[in-house]
């Protein structure tokens, strides 16, 4: 299945999926916090509160967060972890020139960075990290293989990581629900509000493709970490995957 996801493309061209995901976000970057709320009501700031408060238990002093986007998780997690060092990465500057932004504004700048970085291949030693993160983001690796293999080489042994993904919910009474309005609605309000209208028709199928509980913890697993589970989030719409470097 996770072959299926990594050739799900946001624009459908022959260029590589990284490159499609780089031009996506630097297009929909403007609306992207915007889309967010509207998108789930504002329930995303609950799935990062759940997030935060798991990697928070484990006390680490640096953090990576993965995919970072405009920095909303990596700077909720500076607000919970006031002694750690929290590093954000993503492949699009448009996205990480607003992130920049809002932690200047939020007076983090001391304490959250970010930078231009492939998740496939970091920029970090091995072991640099006590936890990574990613909200939202693995569904959009070209290899989701080579995502968990990089994840966990810079972790420490013993480091945390906690995945966030949306998912297609398992109830039958919630899928037709579900599918209509991820099919028809996000598209048309995405079209209205970012002026892109493949990238989020883009994603109700990267959604429907990317590998969900026990076939992510699967992937996790086989990639060498250890004590993988996940949880459903909002009739899981949205999935959280924590798992561990072994010692």
């Amino acid at each position: 299945m996770n072959q299926e996801v990594e050739n799900i493309n946001p624009y459908g061209t022959a260029e590589a999926k990284h490159a499609q995901v780089r031009v996506m976000f630097d297009s929909i970057a403007p609306a992207y916090d915007v889309m967010n709320r509207m998108m789930t009501f504002g329930v995303d700031r609950r799935w990062r509160r759940k997030a935060v408060a798991g990697v928070a238990g484990a006390s680490p002093r640096k953090v990576l967060d993965i995919a970072t986007g405009t920095g909303d998780l990596a700077m909720a997690l500076a607000r919970a972890l006031p002694e750690a060092d929290i590093t954000g990465v993503d492949l699009s500057e448009g996205m990480l020139e607003l992130g920049r932004a809002k932690v200047e504004r939020a007076g983090m700048a001391g304490r959250v960075t970010f930078s231009v970085a492939d998740a496939l291949a970091l920029p970090f030693d091995d072991n640099s990290f006590d936890a990574v993160t990613v909200a939202y983001g693995v569904r959009n690796f070209e290899h989701l293989d080579r995502g968990y293999a990089e994840m966990l080489r810079v972790l420490r042994p013993g480091g945390m990581l906690c995945v966030l993904e949306l998912s297609v919910p398992s109830s039958a009474l919630v899928k037709p629900f579900y599918a209509a309005y991820t099919g028809a609605i996000i598209p048309l309000v995405g079209r209205m509000v970012s002026r892109d209208a493949r990238a989020y028709s883009y994603l109700p199928r990267s959604i429907r493709a990317v590998p969900a509980r026990e076939a992510m913890t699967d992937l996790m697993a086989a990639a060498g970490f250890t004590g993988c589970r996940w949880r459903s989030l909002t009739m899981g719409v949205c999935t959280m995957y924590t798992a561990l470097k072994p010692d």
